[in-house]
């Protein structure tokens, strides 16, 4: 399964916009792009080096035999070469990640909730922030100081479920300065411009959409209904002061279990209503407004509270389930961008800044790197394998990194294999001095 979907993301690179005009050089654009992905799936900034050191000793590296690349390119080549390219043609690679899922027998099954419905949870996070560095791409924000920070952020959307450890990244779409507008890019509007872009592909998963509050306005409510799916979205009392009307002093619907979390009970109370206007209007969308606090049940104490809209029914038999599709949008912020930033992909490291789209489409790489191992992780049998035989995460892609500057393998099966048995294939010949 690895092999077939890092080929995904080699076929994609292959439709990249081509900057050297006829220009002679002895790398393919296969190389440029393959050799920046494979710094982020080997989770190792030193893993080309290693490589080119291979290459001068044996006259391949891990490189070819992994990646697929034939020449190893410098790294000022990969950086002019990809600066053209749109994140956007790496679409495909996300689409292949989700049909590998969909082959393994009920592999996406445990991502369903509410019946058959897919959760995509939607976040902003930035992954570049600089006073000094920027481009025409760059957002800007003027600080107290009167110093300006020139930053880079994206929109991302994750595939989640409640009580499932896994999470799956799906395409981001890119805060940046936009054609013709008068105003600064925002969350909202590439919200927006996700679901016009990817709402329909989608459509076919009969998703859920959750946001935080910013979300929960008719708008972005409206294009969510529009591709045919549904949503989930924090609505926040202080920005809905109209719903806040309507539920007050209202004898709403309620239902209350106990929990047990080690020696202490919790009371979990569910209240709910149906059809509320979003918004003043005759225009307003009628929506469904719930919420859950959580109360320790020896002291009353609260431990956590929040409320939520959605379009679809609520009742007694599902609020539990609504509120806990609604809370997993957390693991967006702690499984996915907090992995990418402390867990070894260093998302918000300066790989590389650019004119153009560089500093996008080595985030997007990155975010590719995460979808396969994830994927890995849930179905394929030999990286299974060679994760179990270490302690840690960490220890597993630290050794890597390690066996491949030394040893050359020429499939990822080969590969796996090695690193499970811990028994290294025979090695090709140095070259002749």
């Amino acid at each position: 399964m690895v092999e077939r979907l890092v080929g995904s993301v080699a076929r994609c690179v292959d439709t990249f916009p081509d900057p050297r005009r006829g220009r002679n050089t002895t790398y393919l654009l296969r190389d440029v792009g393959m050799a920046a992905f494979s710094v982020f799936f080997m989770q190792s900034p030193s893993f080309l080096g290693h490589q080119r050191r291979l290459e001068e000793g044996y006259g391949r590296s891990n490189c070819t035999g992994l990646f697929g690349i034939s020449k190893i390119p410098s790294d000022n080549h990969i950086r002019a070469m990809l600066d053209p390219a749109p994140p956007s043609l790496l679409q495909p690679a996300f689409d292949d990640t989700l049909a590998a899922l969909e082959e393994v027998p009920g592999g996406l099954d445990v991502f369903r909730r509410l019946g058959s419905h897919l959760l995509i949870a939607f976040d902003g996070t930035e992954y570049f922030c600089s006073n000094a560095i920027s481009c025409p791409q760059c957002s800007t924000r003027r600080r107290s100081n009167g110093k300006t920070e020139h930053f880079h952020a994206m929109l991302g959307a994750t595939l989640v479920a409640p009580g499932h450890d896994k999470v799956i990244p799906l395409p981001p779409e890119f805060i940046a300065p936009q054609d013709g507008a008068d105003k600064q890019d925002c969350e909202n509007a590439a919200v927006k411009r996700w679901l016009a872009a990817h709402g329909k592909r989608y459509a076919k998963f009969d998703p859920i959409y959750l946001g935080d509050d910013l979300n929960s306005r008719q708008p972005i409510c409206q294009a969510v209904l529009d591709t045919g799916s549904h949503f989930i979205f924090v609505c926040k009392p202080s920005s809905h002061p109209l719903i806040q009307d309507y539920i007050n002093g209202v004898a709403l619907e309620t239902r209350e279990e106990t929990h047990k979390r080690g020696k202490t009970r919790f009371i979990y109370r569910y209240r709910w209503m149906h059809h509320v206007p979003l918004r003043d209007g005759k225009d307003a969308l009628q929506v469904n407004w719930f919420d859950i606090e959580i109360r320790r049940a020896d002291s009353g104490k609260v431990t956590y509270r929040n409320s939520f809209i959605t379009d679809l029914p609520v009742d007694a038999h599902n609020v539990a389930e609504l509120a806990a599709c609604g809370r997993s949008r957390w693991k967006i912020e702690n499984e996915t961008f907090n992995v990418l930033k402390t867990k070894g992909y260093n998302l918000e490291h300066n790989f590389g800044h650019g004119r153009q789209n560089l500093a996008a489409i080595l985030v997007t790489l990155n975010l590719l790197a995460f979808a396969i191992h994830t994927l890995a992780d849930i179905a394929d049998d030999a990286w299974r394998d060679a994760r179990e035989t270490f302690s840690s995460r960490r220890q597993f892609f630290a050794d890597l990194a390690a066996i491949t500057a030394y040893a050359i393998f020429p499939s990822w099966t080969a590969f796996l294999y090695a690193l499970a048995r811990k028994k290294l294939p025979p090695q090709p010949p140095p070259v002749p001095p």
